[in-house]
């Protein structure tokens, strides 16, 4: 199997007052009527991330795109840990209710920003969302000191189980502070207190690979398979396989993602895959990550 990309899915700017830029971390779902819904985030004026919703017609991506109007949600407020903005990653649903696990942003002093895990419910089928809790659900522990964020979850049999971005520390490079964080797994029974024992999934490859985000894992029968951003010079999309969804191996960057235009260009970054009908797509971000908005692939039977 290999990707054929696709092009440009959804454009940024986007047509709407609140996303000034961007268009980034895209997640979709197919809904009962054959649309796909994707969630995606994009910044405001004052560079801040919010996350907005929008639905279309894989089948006829050029007969448009239906962005709402409004965020679905927005930045905290002053001084929370997400005041600065909030990031897409992944939407749970469970006992008739909608999880959007997110990514909060507040600002610091001796290194650039903060990053912490956040969730926000909806009973109203995915129309209105407010948070679980004023703090993350993933805070600052001993086995993630500096940060967590990028959360993907799949329920099995009762159990939450989040692979998520953790870092390990901040260098001095030309000057300027540079995180480091790779991927690591946590579990959880209700999707809100988790629990942690520093499990890396994903570690670095070697000592210029300083940045491994935005997983997305997905279950085929009993094997894992896992796409996630990898970056040393620039991002790039890898692929990696597990028996346990625990122990990983990397199989490298996936075949057929490729710059497909001078959009995506300078890097490939935050896969998403979105299985509809008989088809499985992968969304992703090109150049600025996202400042030039979501492109697709096609997963197609290749030698």
């Amino acid at each position: 199997m290999a990707w054929e990309t696709r092009g440009l899915l959804l454009p940024a700017p986007l047509p709407v007052s609140w996303a000034v830029t961007h268009a980034a971390l895209p997640h979709a779902e197919t809904l009962s009527n054959g649309r796909v819904r994707m969630y995606f985030s994009s910044r405001d004026e004052r560079g801040r991330s919010q996350i907005g919703r929008a639905e279309f017609d894989p089948a006829a991506p050029g007969a448009g795109m239906d962005v709402v109007d409004a965020p679905v949600l927005r930045p905290g407020p002053l001084g929370a840990f997400d005041d600065a903005g909030v990031t897409s990653s992944c939407l749970v649903h469970d006992g008739g209710r909608q999880f959007l696990c997110y990514t909060g942003w507040s600002l610091g002093v001796t290194v650039p920003f903060f990053l912490f895990v956040g969730c926000a419910v909806s009973d109203d089928d995915g129309e209105t969302f407010r948070r679980v809790s004023a703090a993350p659900i993933l805070e600052r522990n001993d086995v993630d000191p500096y940060l967590t964020a990028s959360p993907w979850i799949l329920v099995e049999d009762g159990r939450w189980r989040m692979w998520y971005v953790s870092g390990t520390g901040w260098e001095v490079v030309d000057g300027r502070p540079r995180h480091r964080y790779l991927i690591k797994y946590a579990e959880s029974r209700d999707g809100i207190g988790w629990t942690r024992d520093g499990l890396v999934c994903i570690d670095y490859r070697d000592a210029s690979e300083y940045a491994i985000s935005r997983p997305c894992v997905v279950r085929d029968g009993a094997q894992y398979r896992m796409w996630f951003s990898s970056r040393g010079e620039s991002y790039r999309i890898e692929y990696a396989e597990s028996d346990d969804g625990l122990h990983w191996t990397r199989r490298g960057a996936v075949d057929g993602i490729a710059s497909s235009g001078e959009w995506d260009s300078e890097m490939q970054a935050y896969p998403a895959v979105l299985d509809h009908g008989e088809s499985r797509y992968l969304l992703y971000n090109g150049n600025g990550y996202g400042v030039t908005g979501i492109g697709w692939a096609a997963w197609t039977a290749s030698a």
